[in-house]
């Protein structure tokens, strides 16, 4: 006999004759009442034992995190909090949990505690809902481009080039630890490694996703990428997972439309698809706010905040705009800033776009033309020579979500770029090859995956939105 879904037994609008579940025991009360979850659903269905003519030996097995499987009657519930329940005819062990080992117990467990056991956390309502969440996400992601008629490239892992140029990258290599091949000046002979030259683990799809939008169009990239910075911090990642479209013949504004219709349409469906979930994680954020000081706490609710960013246009400031705002602001003239904004060209920090959204425009804020000498190589120089039109999406909580540019595609623009700032033009010489032939305006962003999913889920800490966190001194599982 097939199973059912936890969750589709729940939405049953129906008793049912001769119900299968199955599940892990969250717990087990009075010898009788089994609260069962199979993953599929945030909520237990209540399974009744019928105690009298069950086994000492099968009972004393039903504990929690046991594996279980129940055949029986889906009858109206007697008790609140549930439409239906199992009336249990016959039940099996599937896997015994020593219930004095198991991590898991049916209490509340710190985050730190969590992420010790995160081959487990996930059976915790929060990480069930956050792993859910997070699922119906990256659904949304697929479903959005292929609608637009996106065509879905998987750029290289292992790649030669430092997109960001930022040289925080994780070396690949096949060479011996021990006797390493060295060339004449000492250095490591990387003609001997595996690729013949020294290669890397990517910070972005980005570069050779612009060579695929240059001939079909419009693109994206949805993978894994690695930063090798040694940030410990409640933002950070050593492996992430990045969203990055690349559209020819779009413009910054065009560039724009797209990534306020596209996180919007995401947060939309996500909202519609993970109402219990959404509700439940916000439930869970309220009782953490109310043992913060009061003004430590969020000004807005998690669905409240969620709504925030789809019932306001994004507001579009220049950059020298907000340095404007910024200089003459009462936080920055008060000194409350911890990054005070003294002159145009500063590189703006998460406090300053917090500012700007949660203070002074009161929506979510998209910046743009940036200076030069903040952003990439290769976002296209303004005509004033000293900004690029660059873009950042900004929003509450959070800050920066969103980064990107209309993408330089001047041959001699670009070339002067890399010379300045010593980029190895023959390793990138596939790159240039798309400014020289057939060059045509073209944009992308980038959105870091897990920043999305934390602002999505209300979780406080990054490593709380990905099943197994790789951070500086941390590889577990």
């Amino acid at each position: 006999m097939k199973h059912t879904k936890v969750k589709d037994l729940l939405n049953s609008t129906r008793s049912l004759h001769e119900v299968k579940a199955k599940g892990w025991v969250r717990t087990f009360r009075n010898n009788q009442f089994i609260a069962l979850n199979d993953g599929s659903t945030l909520h237990n269905i209540q399974c009744v034992v019928d105690f009298e003519n069950t086994p000492d030996e099968t009972l004393k097995r039903i504990t929690t995190g046991a594996a279980i499987a129940v055949t029986g009657d889906l009858v109206e519930s007697q008790g609140a909090g549930q439409k239906f329940e199992i009336k249990v005819k016959h039940l099996e062990i599937l896997g015994d949990s020593d219930p004095d080992k198991f991590p898991m117990q049916p209490k509340k467990h710190s985050l730190e505690f969590l992420r010790e056991n995160a081959h487990l956390r996930v059976r915790t309502n929060a990480f069930g809902a956050i792993m859910r969440v997070r699922s119906v996400l990256s659904f949304a992601v697929h479903q959005y481009f292929q609608e637009k008629g996106f065509v879905y490239v998987n750029t290289p892992i292992i790649t030669g080039s430092d997109a960001e140029g930022a040289g925080e990258m994780f070396k690949v290599t096949a060479l011996p630890f021990d006797n390493t091949p060295r060339t004449e000046d000492g250095k490591v002979d990387y003609s001997e490694d595996f690729f013949g030259k020294e290669t890397n683990l990517t910070v972005s799809g980005q570069l050779e996703g612009e060579t695929f939008a240059m001939a079909l169009g419009q693109i994206y990239t949805f993978g894994p990428t690695f930063r090798a910075e040694n940030s410990n911090t409640s933002r950070h990642l050593a492996e992430f997972w990045m969203i990055e479209p690349e559209v020819a013949f779009n413009d910054l504004d065009d560039n724009m439309d797209l990534a306020e219709d596209f996180i919007q349409y995401v947060i939309r469906y996500t909202m519609e698809k993970c109402a219990d979930d959404l509700k439940f994680l916000e439930t869970r954020l309220l009782d953490e706010e109310k043992a913060k000081p009061q003004a430590e706490r969020s000004e807005l609710a998690l669905l409240e905040k969620l709504n925030f960013v789809l019932e306001n246009n994004f507001k579009r400031v220049s950059y020298t705009e907000a340095i404007d705002i910024l200089r003459n602001c009462k936080p920055n003239k008060n000194k409350k800033f911890k990054y005070p904004i003294d002159e145009w060209g500063a590189d703006l920090q998460s406090e300053h776009e917090r500012y700007l959204v949660e203070k002074h425009f009161k929506c979510p804020v998209i910046l743009f033309d940036y200076p030069a000498n903040i952003k990439a190589f290769y976002m296209r120089l303004n005509e004033d020579g000293k900004t690029v039109r660059a873009m950042d999406v900004l929003f509450p909580q959070i800050g920066e979500m969103v980064g990107g540019s209309q993408r330089e595609e001047r041959y001699d623009v670009l070339v002067e770029k890399m010379d300045a700032l010593g980029i190895d033009k023959e390793e990138l010489n596939w790159y240039l090859d798309t400014r020289r032939f057939g060059s045509a305006v073209h944009s992308g962003f980038g959105l870091g995956f897990e920043r999305l999913v934390l602002f999505v889920t209300g979780m406080s800490n990054i490593r709380d939105v990905i099943p197994f966190p790789r951070t500086p001194g941390n590889a577990e599982f």
